[in-house]
């Protein structure tokens, strides 16, 4: 009976410390305002390149017929 008392404090020893981990840092994982305007500003940069690109391929397309 004592093993397994002595593993079951452990075990909730370690979950408490999770938890007090987990507690101190509560903006763990989110994402900031400034990381979300950057992600906006690359993804229209990305698809205003792909329309250049694709304006420059039909472009060039004609002047080959």
């Amino acid at each position: 009976m004592t093993p397994l008392f002595a593993t079951l404090t452990a075990l909730g020893a370690a979950l408490r410390d999770r938890l007090r981990d987990l507690r101190d840092e509560p903006e763990r994982g989110s994402l900031s305002v400034e990381q979300v305007i950057i992600t906006v500003a690359l993804i229209g940069i990305a698809v205003a390149l792909v329309a250049v690109i694709a304006n420059a391929v039909s472009s060039r397309s004609a002047q080959i017929q």
